[in-house]
């Protein structure tokens, strides 16, 4: 347990387009508990890439305190990303981020930070985990991470946490870590939070509660459609997966979601391929290629057919405006 007397240090590294959640509710958190304390527990200071402010995905503005290479004393440093982090991480803030690391700092990464601290070769042969959006591109990128898929991970000294309203959960287990679980219930009960979700807590709703059905067999099916997006593999296989015959599983997807299993297969690799379009800057042949489809003009057809415009059109409109620039 930390002295009281000595705040703990904590550096907020912010990467242009951070998501602007899982930044306050950490430290929202933090200062949580040195108003209920009455003490100061912990101080923070800002970091970004070249010292000056730096945009959240929503636009707001964070003015930082330091930049990266900065002698910078820290206890805790966590890395907030958002966007596609794929083409975050320089190889000047990968050399930093490892240079604390040897000096003894605690590392996180939260949202895609944790994307940033892999390549940085911070999370190999360690347990971790991602924003499930960011899991694919991470688990195809370093194999060699132990990847799982709850809110967060502590490892040693490295912290993986999935972002949003995980980073809430996570500030509060640390708290309770730092100080007293006492004091971690009065943070989450001043920020209406009836009680702190446990790390290994599912990040999105359950497979049952996304299609609607109970059907077990059938639940097994859509769950090895969903992790094998990008494979070309016969329905048969699918079925395989499932315990049931090709017949049996086309029925059950007929009568549970109204649609037949290779409808329900196209839906799911679409939806992926949406996700990608929206969320990161891959070519439409990368994605064409991840989400499974036999081949870009392919991709365009059934995108096309399901959503009225083409891949890039469609990107073009859903896509969320980059940060603003600095005036």
């Amino acid at each position: 347990m930390p002295d009281e007397d000595t705040p703990l240090r904590i550096g907020l590294l912010l990467l242009p387009g951070f998501a602007l959640m899982g930044y306050a509710a950490l430290i929202e958190a933090l200062r949580g508990a040195n108003a209920l304390s009455g003490r100061q527990l912990y101080q923070w200071s800002h970091i970004s890439p070249d010292g000056q402010a730096v945009a959240a995905s929503s636009g707001a503005r964070v003015v930082a305190d330091h930049a990266v290479g900065d002698r910078l004393a820290c206890d805790r440093l966590f890395v907030f990303a958002g966007g596609d982090p794929r083409g975050l991480g320089d190889a000047a803030t990968c050399a930093w981020l490892r240079l604390l690391a040897r000096h003894g700092t605690v590392l996180g990464g939260v949202s895609g930070g944790p994307y940033v601290l892999a390549r940085a070769g911070l999370l190999a042969g360690r347990r971790a985990t991602i924003h499930w959006e960011h899991r694919p591109a991470l688990r195809e990128a370093f194999p060699d991470i132990a990847l799982e898929s709850g809110l967060f991970v502590i490892d040693g000294p490295i912290i993986t946490c999935a972002g949003g309203t995980a980073a809430m959960d996570l500030a509060l287990a640390l708290i309770a870590g730092d100080h007293t679980e006492e004091l971690a219930l009065r943070i989450g009960e001043w920020f209406v939070q009836a009680g702190a979700r446990a790390g290994t807590g599912p990040q999105r709703g359950s497979l049952a509660e996304r299609y609607g059905t109970t059907h077990a067999a059938l639940l097994k099916a859509l769950g090895w459609l969903e992790s094998h997006i990008g494979d070309k593999a016969p329905r048969s296989a699918v079925a395989e997966a499932a315990g049931l015959s090709l017949r049996q599983l086309d029925r059950l997807c007929l009568a549970h979601l109204g649609a037949s299993l290779a409808e329900t297969a196209m839906a799911i690799r679409l939806e992926a391929a949406a996700h990608r379009l929206r969320t990161t800057d891959l070519a439409l042949a990368d994605i064409a290629t991840d989400c499974g489809f036999a081949s870009p003009a392919h991709f365009s057809r059934r995108f096309r057919a399901r959503h009225g415009a083409s891949p890039a059109q469609w990107r073009q409109q859903h896509r969320a405006p980059p940060p603003h620039p600095p005036k």
